[in-house]
């Protein structure tokens, strides 16, 4: 549901969507997480340790099968890596089985075991998916090589789970207790988006390839790759936004871990007569034999895109929790022209997606912007040409007290309308976040009690603006002392004649 706020001065119009779907950066590039699973908090694991070599007897036959793999492909040796696969509170995850130290190499899988687009363009499927996004080609590669009984990532792709506990795999029961938060329409517009892709794809290339696709691939199938790729692929590496690497994404999330240097690719040995680059993964922190490794998966993802990506949220991190205002220049405003210029101008748009995050001061260019879509009036002598080039210093400051008392009215009257909109209040939330609950209502109450956070903390701000509103400095008085026009007491200097 979205609430426009019409403001008195201007035809500007707030848009302060409560929620807002955020598709745009997400989804059209694709920018995928770095790792797998679920969250907890860094513990020891318990299961016993016995040689490099060996996997734990305890494990699942498929985790044991997938550690025989590595061990044939040569990732797995006396000297490496330095931690196995082992059953953690968690689910899955590695275990040191030797002690490690800071920033030493914990694995180093080569780059003929990664899953990316290169190895879609190498694949049978390469030619008719060249012209896919990168995330759908390797989606159909990913779902191909699964029904596939003589794929090279069989192994691997047996121990994959069917599906995590990210929102887009939620029930319409489960997903109600999201009602009124912006991870609700986020989880059904990314639903719908990848529900889209699908129907393209499945028109475009599964059913004119049916030779290359023999196995039915249905929308629920699509859905689990996109889950896959949403969950366990790793980004930022040199030249590779998009890739999936059997053994490294076991590796559990740790808010504890406060850096995301850990992954590199490298060119080394990839076997005991070859060479490739190969992915490699240092711990962050010393380890002993018996503890869990763990890495950061995004510093600065929100609950909300943990929820989606991961399917958990970081509740011992109250910095994740988050609230996005979009604000909007209207097409109707009078002088939409002249304010899109100038918001193009520093970086942003006709509209403006701002991020705020519980604790954390607000965006630099959000009050600015703010500003720029209230002008008007007497104030909208500032869009005049003469200023364009310096017309955002000016909104970096109170314009006017109109201007300024509007729009803290506004966001305020904002923060209202998005609170009444959740079906529980915070005490009712945070009465359940007491209890003992299943892990997807434990996400909801995560999320719409984190989101209710920030609204509050966001109108305590303009709450405090508005008590200041006689205090400030506005730009006409700035104006006259630069004019030295306005006395110590900022009474304005009149000059009489002679």
């Amino acid at each position: 549901m979205v609430t426009l706020f019409t403001l008195s001065s201007s035809s500007s119009t707030f848009l302060f969507p409560t929620p807002r779907t955020k598709l745009s950066t997400t989804l059209t590039h694709f920018s995928l997480p770095k790792t797998p699973t679920h969250l907890k908090k860094p513990v020891l694991a318990v299961t016993s340790l016995s040689s490099p070599l060996q996997c734990d007897p305890s494990l699942p036959p498929a985790v044991q099968t997938f550690w025989q793999w590595l061990r044939d492909e040569g990732v797995v040796s006396a000297k490496s890596p330095a931690a196995k696969p082992a059953l953690v509170p968690e689910g899955m995850g590695l275990v040191a089985h030797r002690n490690i130290g800071k920033n030493e190499v914990v694995l180093e899988v080569p780059k003929r075991l990664w899953i990316n687009p290169d190895a879609v363009s190498a694949s049978e499927i390469g030619n008719v998916c060249s012209g896919l996004k990168p995330w759908v080609s390797v989606a159909l590669f990913l779902l191909r090589e699964k029904y596939r009984d003589d794929s090279k990532w069989r192994p691997y792709l047996d121990i994959l789970p069917e599906s995590t506990n990210s929102t887009v795999f939620w029930s319409e029961e489960e997903l109600d207790e999201l009602q009124g938060t912006q991870l609700l329409s986020t989880t059904m517009g990314v639903k719908e988006y990848v529900q889209s892709e699908f129907l393209k794809v499945e028109e475009e290339i599964i059913l004119p390839n049916k030779q290359l696709f023999p196995s039915p691939i249905t929308l629920d199938d699509f859905f689990w790759a996109f889950g896959i790729l949403r969950s366990r692929a790793f980004s930022r590496l040199r030249g590779q936004n998009l890739v999936l690497i059997p053994l490294a994404d076991l590796i559990n999330h740790s808010s504890s871990i406060t850096t995301e240097e850990h992954a590199w690719e490298i060119k080394g040995a990839a076997g005991l007569f070859s060479w490739d680059y190969l992915f490699s993964i240092r711990s962050p922190v010393a380890l002993k034999a018996g503890e869990q490794v763990f890495i950061q998966y995004d510093i600065n993802k929100s609950n909300a895109e943990f929820a989606l990506d991961y399917g958990f949220i970081d509740s011992s991190n109250a910095n994740r929790d988050a609230f996005t205002l979009t604000l909007e220049i209207s097409e109707s405003d009078p002088f939409y022209g002249d304010k899109l210029d100038i918001a193009e101008s520093n970086g942003l748009g006709a509209t403006a997606y701002f991020d705020i995050f519980l604790d954390r001061s607000l965006p630099p260019a959000l009050i600015p912007y703010l500003r720029l879509v209230a002008l008007g009036g007497t104030d909208a002598f500032l869009l005049e040409s003469i200023f364009r080039n310096t017309i955002w210093g000016h909104l970096e400051l109170p314009v006017s007290p109109a201007n300024e008392e509007l729009i803290c009215r506004v966001v305020r009257e904002a923060c209202k309308s998005a609170l009444s909109a959740y079906p529980t209040t915070i005490e009712e939330d945070e009465k359940l976040k007491e209890s003992k609950l299943d892990p997807r209502l434990e996400i909801a109450v995560g999320i719409r009690h984190g989101e209710k956070k920030v609204l509050q903390h966001i109108d305590g701000i303009f709450k405090d603006r508005e008590s200041e509103l006689r205090q400030l400095e506005y730009y006409q008085e700035r104006r006259l002392k630069d004019l030295g026009l306005c006395g110590e007491l900022e009474d304005i200097i009149f000059w009489e004649p002679k």
